[in-house]
């Protein structure tokens, strides 16, 4: 078996068993995004001569562990990349737009500090869209990221270039981030197991607290993206820091609530629907009816669910989703550089006053509490994780800023409605179409059930 279709939690054995070298995986690793990069545009950055050294010294503290009689670090040598939103010391950032100038990081990102103190080892950055705004990731500054399951289509977005250098075997796992689906819609498109932790749940995700400046539920957290759950749940852990290994025992023993059946409520209701025309394709309704075949079988009891969203979700959601926008420090000279629906949008929320930033804040802080209260009668609520297959490169692009932001809430209309309550949720696939492509669903948890969700998406055949 080649490494890169070890596992992860393999690949992380055979390294603290040094039964492979830090550098020899790191070499093999590299050797596969050399070849495959070309094609799928997954990486925008690559760190090949740092990655070497840092394995390097790795391989150095491995020896000098085992002479302490010290056990290696937990993620000792295993490489992953970062989305190209997350600063990396000494290699530059650069939030996927060509409006502002790229600059060398001086120091890790909280989140890359607390992953590489566990010894993993980062290889480079990978393509996201402009400022990690879209569903898609396509920007001006590098080529699209391309789905290794058909190179004509996306691989979703925000962590879009992660996720296809997962699938391609470019990468064992890669952590992501997620303020509106962007961990778990390119696990869909790709064929992978993203979690969405609930706000809070990893720990650096609070820096800037629990509220945005205009009251509204902190949209965005961190979570893996692998090709398994047990292979999610190794990196959670190393995400949250200090739990012991706590995830990876959950998603091993895949026995959610110790074992007894869960009620799971399935809902096609999407808080999107009384702006746009939403339309299940058959691949997404296949996928469906797969979840609840698996659910079944494992023994759980599936009921339709009876929610209902807030009409004003889309609308308020919107003007929450863009309001960063008017906060980014742009040069007047980088404006023009900007993609069109990002200047669109930033021109927009420029002009939006005050108090209709707080209203939106206020409307989606009511229909937190509505969802958690809805979707907390059941376990877990299953939905479908995308409503179509994924779309080609270009697809989103060749509109105008409205007509963009439509056809990606038409895409993925049960996702960011997830964030707005703060719950936990986790895309698995369960259905690979005639032409090759994975389709997948979403289930989505209470408070504090990451653990559950993940033993959840074991069972049902995610490891």
């Amino acid at each position: 078996m080649e490494l890169h279709e070890t596992t992860a939690v393999g690949l992380r054995d055979l390294l603290a068993a040094g039964e492979v070298s830090a550098r020899e995986v790191a070499g093999h690793y590299l050797g596969r995004i050399e070849g495959l990069n070309p094609l799928l545009g997954a990486f925008v950055t690559v760190t090949a001569d740092t990655a070497l050294e840092d394995a390097a010294r790795a391989d150095e503290a491995l020896i000098a562990a085992r002479r302490a009689d010290r056990p290696p670090a937990p993620l000792h040598g295993m490489p992953l990349a970062w989305k190209d939103l997350w600063e990396v010391a000494g290699v530059r950032t650069t939030y996927g737009t060509a409006a502002l100038e790229h600059v060398r990081a001086d120091a890790d990102h909280p989140l890359v500090a607390r992953v590489h103190a566990d010894g993993a080892l980062s290889l480079g950055k990978t393509q996201v869209p402009e400022f990690g705004l879209n569903c898609y990731s396509e920007n001006r500054i590098a080529a699209p990221a391309r789905n290794p399951l058909d190179p004509r289509l996306s691989p979703g977005g925000s962590s879009g270039g992660s996720a296809a250098a997962v699938a391609a075997g470019m990468l064992p796992f890669a952590p992501g981030n997620d303020g509106g689906g962007s961990v778990r819609i390119p696990a869909a498109a790709c064929g992978l197991v993203g979690l969405k932790p609930g706000l809070g749940t990893v720990p650096t995700d609070l820096g800037n607290g629990v509220r945005d400046a205009w009251g509204a539920p902190r949209l965005v957290v961190s979570g893996p993206l692998a090709r398994d759950a047990t292979d999610a749940a190794l990196l959670m852990d190393s995400l949250v820091g200090g739990t012991g290994g706590a995830y990876l025992a959950a998603a091993r023993a895949a026995s959610p609530a110790g074992g007894r059946p869960l009620c799971i409520g399935v809902s096609l209701r999407s808080p999107f629907e009384t702006r746009y025309d939403l339309a299940l394709e058959p691949a997404a309704r296949a996928a469906l009816d797969a979840g609840v075949a698996l659910l079944e079988a494992a023994g759980h009891r599936v009921e339709d669910a009876a929610v209902r969203y807030d009409n004003r979700y889309a609308s308020a959601f919107q003007t929450i989703w863009t309001a960063g926008l008017a906060d980014a420090a742009i040069p007047a000279a980088g404006e023009p550089r900007l993609t069109r629906i990002t200047r669109e949008f930033r021109d927009r929320a420029l002009r939006r006053p005050p108090a209709d930033k707080l209203a939106a804040a206020a409307i989606l802080r009511r229909i937190a509490e509505d969802c958690r209260a809805q979707w907390g009668r059941y376990d877990a609520v299953l939905t479908p994780a995308l409503a179509q297959t994924p779309r080609e490169i270009g697809y989103y692009t060749s509109h105008g800023a409205d007509d963009d932001y439509r056809l990606q809430c038409q895409y993925t209309p049960f996702t960011s409605v997830v964030n707005v309550a703060g719950v936990p949720a986790i895309v698995l696939p369960t259905h690979t179409t005639p032409e090759g492509l994975s389709m997948g669903v979403q289930l989505i948890g209470r408070r504090g059930s990451e653990a559950g969700l993940l033993a959840l998406a074991a069972q049902l055949g995610g490891a």
